[in-house]
């Protein structure tokens, strides 16, 4: 569970980190000043490399299931959701980013 937990924390800002939002600004967060100091490809990198390894374990249990090899459904189930639910994050994050983009693009000076 934790690579996916991971692609949420390194992508988006999450409301309930309150001190790296800027709303207790007495209080420094450690993720927020890791993600300020890290380049935002290098996130989107991480991100997809995260997806890739929820996409494999997937598929490996997928196939455990079909062999036979002592995978449960519930186990295959699970994987199969978490590695859907981290691409759809890492579409939504790349269709933001087109949109923002294109209105850049879109702008006059």
């Amino acid at each position: 569970m934790q690579p996916g937990m991971n692609l949420i924390g390194s992508v988006a800002l999450l409301p309930s980190n309150l001190t790296g939002a800027g709303i207790l600004p007495g209080l420094p967060s450690k993720a927020a000043s890791d993600a300020a100091a890290a380049p935002f490809s290098d996130l989107l990198t991480d991100a997809v490399g995260q997806v890739n390894q929820l996409e494999e374990q997937a598929r490996t249990a997928v196939a455990g299931l079909m062999t036979g090899s002592g995978v449960d459904v519930h186990q295959a189930m699970i994987a199969t959701q978490k590695a859907n639910m981290a691409f759809e994050l890492t579409l939504a994050v790349r269709n933001k980013a087109v949109q923002a983009y294109q209105q850049v693009i879109g702008m006059q000076f």
